[in-house]
C-alpha cells in the first residue's frame, strides 16, 4: 500500500555528504600558523580570505576529476550557506545578506583564478599579498611562510585521490 507519510517525507540534503570536507576546509583555514607565523590578519576579512584560499585549493583538486564535479558544487553550496548564516549571526539584515553573499561568491571566483598560479611564482605572491593582506605586503618571513604552506597543502592535495578528498574530514598535511 502507498504511504502518504513516505510521499511527504523530506529527503536528506545531499550536500551534507560534503559537510566533513567543509569542516576540514574551515579547520585548515583557521589553523593558528596562518595568523601567527604568516601574519594573516585575524579579522573577519582575514578569516574569509583564508577560507577562500583553502577552498580554492580544494576546488582546484576536485576539478581534476570530472566524475566528482557534483562534490565541488555541493561544497560550494555549503560555503554559501555558511557565509549566509555567519552574516545573519553577526547582525546583517535580509536586504544586505544577499548582496554580501554575491560579493563573497565573486571574491571566491576571482581567487579561484588567481590561485591557479604556480607555487613560488610572482603571480601567486601578488595574489596572496592582494587578497590576504589587502595589498600591503607583510614581512618577508610571513609571506615565505604562507607561500610554503600553500605549496605544501597543494602538494598534499595532489597526492590524495579526489574520491577520498571529497569524503574526508581532514585535509592532508593540514596543521591544526
Amino acid at each position: 500500500m502507498f504511504s502518504f507519510r513516505k510521499l511527504f517525507r523530506s529527503q536528506p540534503d545531499p550536500r551534507e555528504a560534503r559537510r566533513p570536507l567543509w569542516q576540514a576546509v574551515i579547520a585548515t583555514a583557521r589553523a593558528p600558523h596562518w595568523y601567527a607565523e604568516g601574519g594573516v590578519p585575524d579579522t573577519l576579512d582575514g578569516r574569509f580570505d583564508m577560507v577562500s584560499l583553502v577552498m580554492a585549493l580544494v576546488l582546484h583538486r576536485i576539478d581534476d576529476d570530472p566524475d566528482q564535479a557534483l562534490a565541488g558544487v555541493q561544497l560550494t553550496e555549503l560555503f554559501v550557506s555558511d557565509m549566509d548564516g555567519q552574516m545573519r549571526q553577526i547582525g546583517f539584515g535580509d536586504m544586505v545578506v544577499g548582496k554580501q553573499v554575491g560579493r563573497m561568491m565573486g571574491a571566491l571566483g576571482g581567487r579561484l583564478g588567481a590561485y591557479r598560479a604556480p607555487d613560488g611564482s610572482d603571480e601567486l605572491r601578488a595574489a596572496l599579498v592582494r587578497n590576504l593582506w589587502r595589498g600591503k605586503a607583510p614581512g618577508e618571513a610571513a609571506l615565505a611562510h604562507v607561500m610554503a604552506k600553500v605549496a605544501a597543502l597543494r602538494g598534499a592535495l595532489a597526492a590524495m585521490p579526489v574520491a577520498e578528498l571529497v569524503a574526508t574530514d581532514r585535509l592532508p598535511g593540514a596543521e591544526r
